[in-house]
């Protein structure tokens, strides 16, 4: 299983005005990973496949660890868990350094132009079972 690392700077726009990650910030990072693990890894850019289909998270669970400060440097690591017909599982985590910030767990599904769950296209199931956490890891 490879594990998808994307940086993410704390801004000043994820902050409240404590200087602290405010909370629903996270999810907008979770789903940056999310995008950019399709784009990058999967070959299927959002702004491409948003013209025929969606993939909209069905589920997600998050535990927030330790807060996140403006200029923190953030590394998201995603990692695939399994793929049904139509949903993908993933872990979304969080860490500055070695410190653990946020743990997420999260179900996208893909659907049609209807917003009805189908199939993943074959190439795109390829890729994404080729990424699944194997037993060892």
């Amino acid at each position: 299983m490879m594990v998808f690392n994307f940086p993410q700077k704390v801004l000043f726009k994820h902050c409240d005005p404590a200087g602290i990650v405010f909370y629903p910030r996270y999810f907008e990072m979770i789903n940056d990973v999310i995008e950019a693990f399709f784009a990058d890894v999967v070959k299927a850019p959002f702004e491409e496949m948003h013209q025929h289909a969606a993939v909209p998270t069905a589920e997600i669970q998050c535990k927030f660890l330790k807060p996140s400060r403006h200029g923190d440097q953030l590394n998201l690591k995603l990692e695939a868990l399994r793929v049904g017909r139509s949903s993908f599982e993933l872990t979304v985590d969080a860490y500055c350094g070695d410190e653990h910030r946020f743990s997420a767990r999260s179900t996208i599904v893909y659907v049609n132009e209807n917003g009805r769950p189908t199939a993943w296209p074959d190439a795109m199931r390829i890729v994404l079972e080729n990424n699944i956490k194997g037993d060892g890891a």
